[in-house]
C-alpha cells in the first residue's frame, strides 16, 4: 500500500509504531518528542547522502544546505497526510529561527510539496481542498517543526468559501467557528506564498503574538477570491487550556479526505 513501507516494512513501521506517533491530534505524551528528529537525522540524511535514497523518507532537500534543507515524510496516520521538516533541528512554532531575516519560508515548500498529496490520492485536488497545519506547543507532541500537508475538512472548507468575503488582508476574528474553536483569519491574495511567510504575517502584524508564538496554531488553505483571484486564507488560534483548547490547527484538516472521494 506504502511504498517506503514496502521497502522497509520491518524497520520504517516498527520505528513509527513503537514511537506511537502521528494518531490522533492529542496522542499520547508517551511518545518520544524526538522520534520525528531520529528519523530525520538518522534515517533519510543519511540514506540520501550516502545511497541518493531518501527513504524512509519521500524527499529529502539539501540543495540550500543542511540548515535551510527540509525533508517530506508521509505519516503514518490518514490516507494522504504528508509532514515537511526542516533538516536543521528547529523544535517547533516557539522557535526563534523561523522569524530570522535569512530563515526558509517551510511554509511555501509545504504548500510546493503538495503534489505527494495528490499522488498518493491518484487524484487531482483544487487549491481550496489543501490545507497546510502547524500545532502550538502545547498541541503536539513532537518536539521538530513539522508542517502537516493534507486535505481540508468539508465543514471548513464550506465555513471559508461562505465568509470568503468576509476575510480581510489583516487579520481579524473569522465569523463562524471551526472544529469548535475560534479562529483569527487573513486573506493573502497570491497563487503561491513565494516570500510570503506565514510566521512573519503573524508575528509582525501581532506583537503579543510574537512573543507567545509557542502558543498559536497556523493554517494556510488554498483559495479563490472573487475575480478568480488566486490566494490563501491564513488562520490563527490561541490556546486555551482552561477551555479545552490546545490550539492544534490538525483539526482543520481531514486525513481521510472525503474531498478526494466526492470529486
Amino acid at each position: 500500500m506504502f511504498d517506503w513501507m514496502k521497502q522497509r516494512a520491518g524497520i520504517a513501521v516498527a520505528v513509527l509504531a513503537a514511537a506511537g506517533l502521528f494518531g490522533a491530534i492529542r496522542l499520547s505524551h508517551a511518545a518520544d518528542p524526538s522520534a520525528l528528529w531520529h528519523i530525520i537525522d538518522g534515517r533519510c540524511i543519511p540514506h540520501e547522502e550516502q545511497a541518493h535514497d531518501p527513504s524512509p523518507c519521500s524527499k529529502v532537500d539539501l540543495s540550500e544546505g543542511r540548515q535551510s534543507g527540509y525533508v517530506v515524510l508521509k505519516d503514518i496516520n490518514g490516507a494522504s497526510q504528508f509532514l515537511l521538516m526542516p533538516t536543521a533541528r528547529i523544535h517547533g512554532i516557539e522557535s526563534a529561527e523561523i522569524l530570522a531575516a535569512d530563515a526558509a519560508n517551510y511554509w511555501d515548500l509545504a504548500w510546493q510539496s503538495r503534489y505527494f498529496v495528490e499522488e498518493r490520492l491518484q487524484h487531482l485536488l483544487t487549491r481550496e481542498d489543501v490545507a497546510l497545519a502547524i500545532n502550538s506547543d502545547v498541541g503536539r507532541t513532537q518536539d521538530q517543526l513539522h508542517i502537516h500537508i493534507d486535505c481540508v475538512r468539508p465543514d471548513v472548507q464550506a465555513a471559508l468559501v461562505g465568509h470568503l468575503a468576509q476575510i480581510g488582508p489583516q487579520w481579524a476574528p473569522f465569523p463562524a467557528v471551526l472544529a469548535g474553536h475560534s479562529y483569527r483569519a487573513m486573506r493573502l491574495e497570491q497563487e503561491n506564498l513565494g516570500d510570503k511567510n506565514p510566521f512573519r504575517l503573524l508575528a509582525d502584524a501581532d506583537p503579543k503574538a510574537a512573543e507567545d508564538m509557542g502558543n498559536h496554531t497556523l493554517v494556510v488553505v488554498g483559495a479563490t477570491f472573487p475575480g478568480n483571484v488566486l490566494g490563501f486564507v491564513l488562520l490563527d488560534d490561541h490556546a486555551d487550556l482552561a477551555a479545552g483548547d490546545h490550539a492544534s490547527g490538525e483539526e482543520l484538516q481531514d486525513h481521510s479526505c472525503a474531498l478526494a472521494k466526492a470529486g
